[in-house]
């Protein structure tokens, strides 16, 4: 079976994020994401144990390169002044290209 080549945008961010980030993505067309609601330990502390504005969100979306040097540019000029953002990208492989376009 085939795999093609595909990049996975993994974000983790505090929730009041959440939105501003899927507007991004969804304005360059990336509206196939899932997030959860995760905690952890960071640089801020223990996150995600107490009020609804202290947890964490991790939002995964498969996208074409192409796309996401775009995403990556706007969510940095735009959101990494003024929230907790981590993010990182990871080559994946697919069986069913055509869902990612």
């Amino acid at each position: 079976m085939k795999l093609y080549s595909i990049k996975l945008l993994t974000i983790v961010c505090e929730a009041p994020a959440q939105k501003n980030i899927t507007d991004i993505l969804e304005k360059n067309n990336a509206s196939g994401y899932t997030f959860y609601e995760v905690g952890g330990n960071g640089s801020k502390g223990i996150r995600g144990q107490g009020l609804q504005n202290e947890k964490n969100i991790k939002l995964e979306v498969i996208l074409q390169e192409e796309k996401l040097s775009r995403i990556l540019e706007e969510i940095a000029r735009t959101l990494f002044s003024d929230y907790a953002i981590i993010t990182y990208v990871s080559d994946v492989g697919v069986i069913r290209i055509e869902k990612f376009h």
